[in-house]
C-alpha cells in the first residue's frame, strides 16, 4: 500500500487505527518521513506531545527539509507559550 492511499484509509479511523496502519506502514518503509510526520500529527491530536514531537524528530533526521520541521516548530511554539497574566491575576 501507498502512503497516499494509506492516508485516504486513516481520515476516517480512530486514532488507534490510524497509529497503528502507521505504525505498520513505518516498519514496512523506515525512510519514509512524510509517514512519520503524518504519524506525529494523529499523536499531536489527540494529545500525546511526547510521541508527536518524537516522530517529528524522527522525520527530520531522515529529512531535514520535511514539513516535519514546520510542525516541530509549531509545537515548540505552542509548549513554549506563557500567559503571565494566569499567574499574577
Amino acid at each position: 500500500m501507498q502512503l497516499h492511499e494509506l492516508k485516504e484509509t486513516i481520515r476516517t479511523a480512530t486514532y488507534e487505527e490510524a497509529v497503528a496502519a502507521l505504525t505498520d506502514y513505518i516498519t514496512a518503509n523506515p525512510g519514509d518521513d512524510e509517514a512519520l510526520t503524518t504519524r506525529g500529527m494523529r499523536h499531536w491530536g489527540a494529545g500525546k506531545r511526547s510521541l508527536a514531537i518524537n516522530d517529528y524528530l524522527a522525520a527530520i533526521a531522515i529529512n531535514p527539509e520535511s514539513r516535519a520541521r514546520e510542525a516541530l516548530r509549531a509545537a515548540t511554539e505552542i509548549l513554549d507559550y506563557r500567559n503571565t497574566d494566569l499567574y499574577n491575576p
